[in-house]
């Protein structure tokens, strides 16, 4: 199929690899943007995990929890500009929204925008948001909500709106301390972005794939491979001519330099990676590549599950799973985190680009 510019463009802002490299993966994917992130990431090409794409549209984040810290709501609006986004009748009008919704119970957006408006009972709320739209002068989307239910619910607003989190935990006793912790725990979410709480919770072909994504991302990166294993990758590129002269040259002058990798070229490092990779089956088999594989995976999950995170606020590098055991016993109480949500205003959305010269030029004709 063909692979438009477009396609090209957004999937580099995904990853932050190159175009050419951003062209590749989708042709290579017949166009498929996750599978394309894929065999980037095994390429070594883009980070470690999506995390849903170039954060553009503006708008807000907010969030609303019953009496009782039982029943909690996120929801985010999106707006045009920014200026609107930090509009008090705009954050009002998204913080009515998650209140409606905490009150009742809406399969999606669209039966949210066909109830009866809360905030205007005379209307949907869908023609409340048209009636906004107008006041307000911007285009405004509802764009999603999510609610949390728990023995106990606690939210964390960041950055006035731009990062909003829900976490609830299993507790026998919720006294203010627990809600405290969980406040901590609130921010360490918007701050470090978690996946999971906890590795249990991802499945075994997850668990599969990111293990063979690891794997094949550290035979693309030749300048880490167990010194043996890049020597005989490096005497196989040189006996079968992968090499170009120069670069043979190079390395002879440079082979003892712990900075060999800056002198060789692109495409003497792409031969390595090439010939690494059709190894892959006999590198497992060796115990230093397999543990620098579980030594990377490990630390993969260690970043994308909660409770093994390091906690941002310990002063002795405890992590999360150790906080939470910690304030558990020091209150006598039962703590288990159980799962959070989190929203980050426009991720997986695209801003878009406005010629302000144009724009002016167009409203004066």
């Amino acid at each position: 199929m063909a692979i438009s510019a477009s396609d090209v463009k957004k999937l580099r802002e995904m990853t932050g690899a190159g175009m050419m490299d951003c062209k590749k993966a989708l042709t290579e994917t017949d166009g498929d943007f996750d599978a394309a992130i894929d065999f980037l990431r095994k390429k070594g090409l883009a980070s470690a995990e999506k995390k849903a794409g170039r954060i553009a549209a503006e708008g807000v984040v907010s969030t609303y929890i019953s009496a009782d810290d039982k029943t909690a709501t996120i929801i985010e609006v999106n707006s045009e500009t920014d200026f609107v986004a930090k509009n008090e009748v705009f954050t009002s009008y998204v913080e009515a929204l998650a209140k409606q919704i905490n009150e009742n119970d809406y399969a999606d957006v669209a039966a949210l925008n066909a109830a009866q408006s809360a905030i205007e009972p005379s209307e949907t709320v869908e023609a409340h948001h048209k009636a906004m739209i107008a006041k307000i002068g911007e285009n405004l989307t509802i764009r999603r909500f999510a609610k949390l239910t728990g023995n106990v619910v606690v939210s964390y607003i960041h950055m006035g709106g731009k990062i909003g989190v829900l976490v609830n935990a299993d507790c026998d006793q919720p006294n203010d301390n627990i809600k405290e912790a969980l406040k901590n725990i609130a921010m360490q979410i918007a701050a470090m972005n978690p996946s999971y709480v906890k590795r249990e919770e991802i499945s075994a072909d997850k668990l599969a794939k990111e293990r063979d994504i690891i794997v094949d991302s550290s035979l693309a990166d030749p300048a880490s491979l167990p010194k043996p294993i890049l020597n005989a990758v490096i005497a196989e590129a040189i006996e079968k001519n992968a090499w170009t002269d120069a670069d043979k040259a190079t390395y002879e002058e440079q082979k003892n330099n712990k900075f060999l990798f800056n002198f060789l070229s692109d495409e003497a490092v792409q031969a390595l990676r090439d010939i690494a990779a059709t190894h892959k089956a006999e590198y497992l088999e060796n115990k230093i590549f397999a543990g620098l594989v579980e030594g990377r995976f490990s630390k993969h999950l260690k970043e994308i599950c909660l409770v093994d995170q390091t906690y941002v606020k310990a002063e002795d590098k405890e992590n999360v799973k150790q906080y939470v055991e910690k304030v558990a016993k020091d209150n006598g109480v039962k703590f288990e985190l159980k799962s959070f949500i989190r929203f980050e205003t426009g991720e997986g959305l695209e801003k878009k680009n406005e010629d302000f010269a144009a724009e002016v030029a167009k409203q004066m004709q």
